[in-house]
């Protein structure tokens, strides 16, 4: 993020004519992506004005009375000894055919040499809507799509067990090295083991294709649950769904794992209240999807919804994510589940920079003008989960639960 607030990654305070939030820049190698956010003065990429851009080597991009230069570089642990010995440090276009119908594209590559993964965008959504059969599971039905790809029911050959399969379609060109990192992060976190926590069976790669194995959940999520209900839910399932996702948070934090991209999508629900069992998906999958490069650049598409649930360090810095902020992605499901409205006062079809904007400047509408009758101590642990100063939420996970099941107790 580029202004003239303290908040802002690269904080220009001299120039008056930059706005506080001006402009983000997603970088995902080797790609680039403006996107102004709604400044007063504009955003100009070699002198034209512009709300989004690609970037390449060479662009000037001015707000004010300061000139940035973008410089894109190669990585050098991926260039060749002989690309080296040329001087050659800019990406190379190189040609590479779809995994699945073969046609050929150009993509950047760190080298002329690397070996790339690439399934195009035609394909992508065809394999989203029926996705390839995996080896040894028999495929039964398509329960879900998302933006990494799509979730299938399936049924083990070997053991008989039910089983959801999650295929994971790289959205850009990826090389073979991002794609055995993002395996060997996936294998991380498949470590996790807890009642709260989806368990994880395998994972592999067909066709070029990545898949996870997990078990299950004969339930739903809990926005789907939410909306079953009418688009919210009573205060005590809300209470008994975020002090389980606790647990689990709890559990996680203390191994040193930080899930980055909780929601109502990725709690899934498993039982009748009173004794319903939250379960928590996805563990940090996210992150690997992004940092290895599967994701492309994600600003292009509209992903304010993800971006809402972002507490402001996240949306400065997507790499460095600790446990608070997970707690504050907490703190906006809650209150999405309770009062099924946004906890920020933008619309429902706001977009990012009205949503980044709003992350960093507006304060959370209270739940009790959304739910007049919600008890006010289980509101104000929830709130203050949504502290937009990381030191004024709670210190962990587990102290939040404990307040939450306190608060409840009182009632």
């Amino acid at each position: 993020m580029i202004g003239r607030s303290e908040d802002a990654q690269f904080c220009l305070p001299q120039d008056r004519f930059f706005s506080r939030h001006h402009c983000l820049i997603e970088i995902a190698p080797p790609q680039a992506f403006l996107r102004d956010l709604g400044s007063t003065n504009g955003t100009f990429v070699n002198g034209l004005r512009v709300e989004t851009a690609y970037l390449k080597s060479g662009d000037r991009i001015q707000g004010g009375e300061t000139v940035l230069e973008v410089e894109v570089a190669a990585d050098p642990a991926e260039v060749s000894a002989s690309a080296r010995g040329l001087g050659e440090t800019h990406p190379s276009l190189v040609t590479v055919a779809c995994l699945n119908c073969g046609i050929p594209a150009s993509v950047e590559a760190s080298n002329p040499q690397a070996k790339l993964t690439y399934v195009c965008d035609d394909c992508r959504e065809r394999l989203k809507k029926n996705p390839q059969p995996i080896p040894n599971y028999q495929m039964i039905r398509v329960i879900g799509q998302g933006g990494m790809g799509s979730v299938m029911l399936a049924r083990s050959e070997k053991t008989g067990q039910a089983v959801a399969i999650k295929t994971l379609l790289p959205e850009v060109a990826v090389s073979e090295q991002s794609l055995k990192r993002f395996l060997r992060e996936i294998e991380v976190a498949s470590a996790l083991r807890h009642p709260n926590i989806v368990s994880y069976i395998e994972h592999g790669t067909h066709n070029g294709i990545v898949y996870l194995v997990t078990e299950f959940i004969s339930g739903m999520d809990a926005a789907r649950l939410a909306k079953h209900r009418g688009g919210k839910m009573n205060f005590r399932e809300v209470v008994q769904i975020i002090e389980q996702t606790l647990a689990a948070l709890d559990f996680a934090h203390s191994l040193g794992f930080v899930h980055r991209d909780i929601k109502e999508q990725n709690i899934l629900i498993e039982g009748e209240f009173p004794r319903a069992q939250a379960k928590l998906t996805d563990f940090g999958l996210s992150k690997s999807f992004k940092q290895t490069g599967m994701s492309g650049v994600t600003m292009v598409g509209d992903v304010a919804g993800t971006i809402a649930y972002m507490p402001p360090e996240q949306v400065r810095d997507f790499k460095e994510v600790r446990p608070p902020s997970d707690l504050y992605a907490v703190g906006m499901t809650a209150y999405s589940l309770l009062t099924g409205a946004h906890a920020l006062d933008i619309g429902p079809k706001a977009g990012i920079s009205e949503t980044v904007k709003a992350i960093f400047e507006k304060p959370i509408i209270p739940i009790v003008q959304r739910v007049p009758d919600i008890p006010i101590k289980i509101a104000a642990v929830f709130e203050t989960a949504l502290a937009k100063q990381v030191e004024l939420r709670w210190s962990n996970a587990g102290a939040m639960r404990e307040a939450l099941l306190r608060a409840a107790a009182e009632i």
